[in-house]
């Protein structure tokens, strides 16, 4: 099983307070942590934590944030030889502020948004020799849209998490194997007034729509509507619940699981992901998931 991830390699610059700061409002924080990040180098470290063989395509700058960022993919067991060091280009970095069981994120795309189509062209061959590729939203959408039509073309299977939220072209959707939007980002690309089960039950077993703590629903084929709770979890952080989520559903996916199985996995990482403090640092190993199954 051979997952590739194209998407953002990021440096989380993440400060803890008490609360999330309203409109205009300063508060003072509690700490500063430099945390590895981007959704792409996340769903890439949770799938190696799970036991997959991954590698991850993307750029990173010459700067001691993208030094730091390629030696935590390598010690996290993620193949990088083919991630491209910019030179005067800054590595991509997100501004996070947790409090309250919450979180808000700016990202500065940085060497993330140089990933663009000549560098697409540049990794197909690559891509070929792998059993799924995985893509999100923080890299230039014409590189995604290009490598999915691609993948489809050659006939391998595709995971798309539209996330930072953005209109994603009919024509991708009906390409991509499989579709992960949160609640707003499935809003902006089927439109506001359509109704959830309105949108899952046009792309069975494709779509998989991610409800936060409500858990995760899909369409199963039979045209039953799979609602799959989250987990009950002791919620210290929830930086990066999402990409462990992705990462663990495309795992189980490769390895054979129906998407109820998957799913059901799936969420039990992301909940488990959310009791320690850091986007990848709280991501599960695969035995740890595993326990929690059996305790079931």
């Amino acid at each position: 099983m051979k997952i590739a991830v194209v998407g953002s390699i990021n440096m989380d610059m993440t400060v803890t307070a008490e609360r999330i700061p309203l409109k205009g409002e300063t508060l003072r924080g509690d700490n500063v942590r430099l945390i590895p990040g981007g959704k792409g180098a996340n769903q890439a470290v949770a799938m190696a934590r799970l036991g997959a063989e991954v590698e991850m395509f993307g750029c990173v700058g010459d700067d001691d944030n993208g030094r730091k960022l390629l030696d935590n993919l390598k010690e996290s067991g993620v193949k990088t030889d083919h991630i491209h060091v910019l030179k005067g280009v800054p590595t991509g970095i997100a501004l996070i502020t947790v409090g309250e069981n919450d979180n808000t994120i700016v990202v500065v795309p940085g060497a993330n948004g140089k990933a663009d189509k000549t560098y697409a062209e540049s990794i197909c061959r690559e891509l070929e020799g792998y059993d799924m590729v995985v893509f999100q939203h923080e890299i230039p959408l014409e590189t995604v849209h290009y490598l999915i039509k691609w993948c489809y073309e050659k006939g391998i299977p595709t995971v798309l998490n539209p996330a930072p939220a953005a209109k994603v072209p009919t024509d991708i959707v009906e390409m991509v194997s499989y579709l992960t939007p949160n609640e707003h980002e499935a809003r902006l690309i089927f439109g506001e007034e359509t109704k959830t089960e309105e949108m899952l039950k046009k792309y069975p077993e494709k779509l998989v729509i991610t409800q936060g703590s409500e858990g995760v629903v899909t369409c199963m084929k039979s045209g039953q509507i799979l609602h799959v709770p989250a987990r009950k979890s002791s919620v210290v952080d929830t930086t990066g619940a999402g990409d462990t989520l992705n990462g663990a559903f495309s795992v189980r996916i490769c390895q054979g699981d129906d998407i109820e199985q998957a799913l059901l996995y799936a969420n039990t990482a992301a909940g488990l992901s959310t009791e320690k403090f850091g986007a990848q640092s709280g991501m599960p190993l695969a035995e740890e998931v595993e326990k929690e199954l059996e305790e079931k």
